[in-house]
């Protein structure tokens, strides 16, 4: 079985987060879910959900943000991706300055170090210069930064459309083949 670590951070948006874990354990991937004192603040605000609730799902393990001897640390074991979702500005700067205070930070330098994918999925906007300067580096270092902000030519209709856009993208990272979203085939539009 895939494993991937999934961090849900304090910036808006923990939704992305909630749908990516439900689609990659659909997919069969295990997940060390970790999540920060404000990602838990935004889980219940935005979703009514806990942490605990994530780690009930089948093939979900929660590991604690403050054990940094947690496995998600660990370049020894084998973790297949790394994916903060949402990545407050603050775990961007960390991660962008070396700083492994906590086991979000801690994996995504693993993650680097070990030369395996990192995703992070930034929402807060506008950016600010310093944070734009680290998610600058942290892409010329290798990491994958993917935005949420998601693409309005597939029409979507509803919240869970436009979180699925930002999903599939992330799944693509992945190379999951998957059937969320709809794709641009270059026939939408007419040619007079």
């Amino acid at each position: 079985m895939p494993e991937a670590v999934v961090c849900i951070t304090g910036a808006s948006g923990a939704q992305y987060g909630v749908r990516l874990i439900r689609i990659l354990t659909d997919h069969g991937w295990d997940i060390r879910l970790i999540v920060t004192g404000a990602g838990a603040i935004n889980l219940d605000l935005e979703c009514g959900i806990t942490p605990e609730d994530l780690a009930s799902w089948e093939g979900v393990i929660l590991e604690r943000n403050e054990n940094l001897a947690g496995k998600s640390a660990s370049g020894s074991s084998s973790i297949d991706a790394y994916i903060v979702c949402p990545a407050s500005g603050t775990t961007i700067g960390k991660i962008a300055s070396g700083i492994s205070d906590n086991l979000v930070t801690r994996s995504a330098l693993v993650a680097m170090k070990e030369g395996r994918k990192l995703i992070l999925v930034p929402r807060e906007s506008p950016y600010s210069t310093p944070h734009l300067k680290a998610m600058a580096d942290l892409a010329s270092w290798g990491v994958v930064i993917l935005p949420a902000s998601p693409g309005f030519y597939h029409s979507p209709e509803t919240i869970e459309e436009l979180i699925d856009f930002i999903v599939a993208r992330i799944l693509d990272q992945l190379g999951i083949v998957h059937e969320i979203g709809k794709r641009w085939s270059g026939e939408e539009v007419r040619s007079d």
